[in-house]
């Protein structure tokens, strides 16, 4: 008997629908766990909430020029609804400043971390200001005093007098995994009290000196800077501080320092005002994979010395331009942006122990960490080469330095580049450079220069360890290419 499609309800057991049948062969996933995958956050933001504060700085008698943030249309007839001030825009409700009247600077948010007034923001928020307001979200006002701010790593603390305010919890950053939900609270475009949410792309992208970010897709925008960035336990993780951007506005790359960076920045402020950072004096580079092969390091890590400051730690514990630091205290320095964070956390008056990698082979220094202060810039000028030159089998004319560049150059032989062509050409040789070694053997003349580099492997490349102005660096140079 021929069975009909168009019926096919009659074929199943009685009181059983075709939905029912499909659902036992294809289950769909529990509604519970689905639930899980999407977390309500009501009760997170109930309870940080009221510890997130809006931040507005104010400045007396001068026009600073600033960056206006390009907005929406609809945006903007949106603000001018509500009458809240435009970002970088006079604000209308405000009369026309005298030369004492204090007018808007900008907005920003903050968090208390103690329940006495202690506010953490960002540096760039309340940097310049004359005055700076904490508004809490119970509408409550009060001028706050800049205890310390830190540009290097974008960390500032101001105080409000007042008590019994309530507190964010701290998280542990380390426990903190990419794609992990989280939070943001603050103050974007003056909209005070806006929750945003999102995951964590990225830990430890280095984007600045001392700092490695979180990376997050949580919509952040002007006056956002500051606040909190929560995980789903309502722990602070991080500071909103930075954004990607090619309008001025969210494009779904935003940056958070690390709280455990951060509180370790905001103690040294409450107690000293400032940061106490510990220095050695060198100017570093990243180490590339072709210059790591080339001089026998293997892989490429740890930080190239590019220059030594004349007179500080490093200079006088014997480390040289052209050395790689490996360790410091035993930590491995991985990527050139290690070093300054370890020396950084140092405390000056340590004796430390580190590592460096010079032609060929591991040596350790000991060297006084000094406070950290402003670096002097040295400058080193060219002074005629008296002695004739000779052409190198890589193409580079050399001559002897003299005994008056040697002591300004700080070096105990070398070679000046007097014109350069063909292999040592492709690989950015320059006329001026002057070369210290070549495969990890130290240069005294141009005599022993040109041996060097005719006894060299001709289908291996050469590397050469080149100083150009304050700066030293590696070249690589293909004979056969």
């Amino acid at each position: 008997m021929t069975m009909s499609w168009l019926q096919p309800s009659r074929q199943l057991a009685a009181g059983v629908t075709l939905a029912a049948a499909l659902l036992a062969v294809w289950p769909v996933a529990d509604a519970a766990a689905q639930t899980v995958a999407l977390p309500d956050f009501t009760e997170l933001v109930e309870r940080v909430g009221p510890a997130v504060v809006n931040i507005r700085t104010l400045e007396r008698g001068r026009q600073v020029s600033r960056a206006t943030p390009e907005l929406d249309p609809n945006m903007e007839e949106f603000l001018r609804r509500f009458g809240i001030p435009l970002p970088g825009r006079p604000d209308p409700r405000r009369a026309p400043p005298g030369n004492d009247e204090p007018r808007q600077r900008g907005v920003g948010s903050g968090f208390i971390v103690s329940p006495d007034g202690f506010v953490m923001t960002n540096a760039h928020v309340v940097e310049g200001a004359d005055e700076v307001i904490v508004t809490l979200p119970d509408r409550r006002e009060f001028k706050a005093r800049i205890v310390g701010a830190d540009r290097r790593t974008d960390v500032a603390i101001v105080k409000i007098e007042a008590t019994g305010l309530p507190t964010v919890k701290i998280g542990d950053v380390n426990k903190l995994r990419v794609g992990e939900w989280v939070v943001a609270i603050g103050s974007p475009f003056g909209l005070e009290n806006t929750v945003t949410a999102g995951i964590v792309s990225a830990k430890q992208r280095d984007t600045g000196d001392y700092l490695p970010f979180i990376q997050t897709d949580v919509a952040i925008n002007p006056g956002n800077s500051g606040g909190p960035l929560l995980n789903l336990r309502g722990e602070v993780v991080g500071i909103n501080s930075q954004i990607y951007s090619r309008s001025g506005g969210f494009m779904g790359i935003s940056f958070a320092i690390p709280i455990d960076e951060a509180v370790r920045v905001s103690e040294q402020l409450r107690q000293h005002g400032r940061v106490i950072r510990g220095r050695i004096g060198v100017q570093i580079a990243p180490v590339t994979k072709e210059v790591a092969e080339a001089i026998g390091l293997g892989e490429a890590r740890g930080a190239l010395v590019q220059s030594v400051e004349a007179g500080g730690p490093a200079d006088k514990a014997g480390i040289e331009a052209g050395d790689i630091i490996t360790r410091v205290d035993g930590k491995p320095v991985e990527k050139s942006v290690d070093l300054p964070r370890i020396v950084g956390g140092t405390a000056p008056g340590t004796q430390s122990k580190i590592q460096v990698f010079r032609r060929g082979s591991y040596r350790d220094v000991t060297v006084a960490v000094a406070e950290f202060e402003p670096e002097r810039p040295t400058r080193v000028s060219q002074a005629p080469t008296p002695a004739p030159s000779t052409t190198s089998a890589i193409g580079a004319s050399v001559s002897d330095l003299s005994d008056a560049q040697k002591r300004e150059l700080r070096v105990r032989g070398g070679v000046v580049v007097d014109a350069v062509d063909g292999p040592a050409a492709r690989a950015g040789l320059r006329e001026g450079d002057v070369i210290l070694s070549v495969n990890n053997h130290e240069v005294s003349d141009a005599k022993q220069f040109n041996a060097l580099v005719a006894k060299a492997d001709k289908n291996r490349p050469i590397s050469l360890m080149v100083r150009r102005g304050d700066w030293v660096n590696y070249l690589v140079v293909r004979p056969a290419g």
